[in-house]
């Protein structure tokens, strides 16, 4: 075994056994935990605090600096309450998964099944977007979830075991055009979860528009795709109920991609998005420099 691979195995026995404690833990003691993590990450840490704070500077300059401090101080404590609800996935159970990520409109997503076209699910870093994957139970096409590979490859195919517990299968970037045009030569009906509102590489940024007011390159992935392959295009918006509880919601934003104008789609899942945020702009993952490329 290379060096750099017995590091990671090593770094991986060592990380493995605490998530496995956490998520043993009741929900009670895992916010209890999280409280003190948070205690840790924000005053002695100050992990990404920089970057948080000049993302709510950048997106939210209407507020005032005291009001972008109280939002920045809920957005650490969500961020640390949804790193061990992740970690909480490893051992959770359907029926509680299911109490605690509800959907106020399936009946919408299951008459998109209906029409016999595979389904691009698009969706934003906001609230429990891991918790999402639950939404695996209510589907009877093939799920799959579209995501960056781990580095440590022992930590990479933990994610992978875990999310096949909720019948979802991760493919990445590079696998995404490949699994989608196998499907669709093979009539495969399937669901593709596009994460689209983080920032692409500036060499391939097909389009830039305003994102929380700021002009910003995006990712156009999902409507390229649902136009190529002909797929039905959804937004699934979700919100935080309360510490722990989460509810979903979709709304389609397209039955004919390839008679939409290019970009129209992205433009509208991002009007979406912002919604979200204006909302609650603590569920947003703020950490993420999603405004490194952005036009004066």
């Amino acid at each position: 075994m290379p060096k750099f691979e017995r590091m990671q195995f090593l770094i991986y026995i060592l990380i493995y056994p605490i998530l496995w404690s956490v998520s043993m833990l009741p929900f009670r003691l895992l916010y209890f935990f999280s409280d003190c993590i948070y205690a840790v990450v924000y005053y002695l840490i100050g992990y990404r605090k920089k970057t948080v704070r000049e993302n709510l500077a950048i997106a939210l300059p209407h507020l005032s600096e005291k009001e972008r401090l109280a939002i920045e101080k809920k957005f650490f404590h969500h961020m640390c309450d949804l790193f061990l609800e992740m970690a909480k996935t490893m051992t959770i159970s359907q029926k509680e998964i299911e109490r605690r990520y509800t959907f106020s409109n399936l009946e919408v997503y299951k008459e998109l099944e209906k029409k016999d076209k595979s389904i691009a699910l698009m969706c934003a870093h906001y609230a429990s977007y891991e918790w999402a994957v639950s939404m695996n139970f209510h589907t009877d096409f093939k799920s799959y979830g579209i995501y960056k590979r781990i580095r440590n490859k022992y930590f990479d195919k933990l994610v992978i075991d875990i999310r096949s517990r909720f019948k979802a299968y991760l493919i990445t970037t590079k696998e995404t055009i490949p699994t989608i045009s196998h499907n669709y030569r093979n009539k495969v009906l399937s669901i593709y979860g596009f994460a689209s509102d983080q920032s692409p590489k500036l060499n391939s940024a097909f389009h830039w528009a305003k994102f929380m007011g700021v002009e910003v390159p995006v990712h156009t992935g999902a409507e390229m795709l649902a136009k190529k392959y002909d797929m039905n295009v959804i937004f699934m918006r979700t919100r935080k109920v309360k510490r722990g509880f989460y509810e979903a919601s979709f709304e389609v934003l397209s039955l004919d991609a390839k008679s939409v104008p290019n970009y129209e789609i992205t433009d509208q899942f991002l009007k979406l998005v912002e919604q979200q945020i204006y909302e609650a702009p603590e569920y947003y993952l703020w950490t993420h420099k999603r405004w490194k490329h952005r036009r004066s």
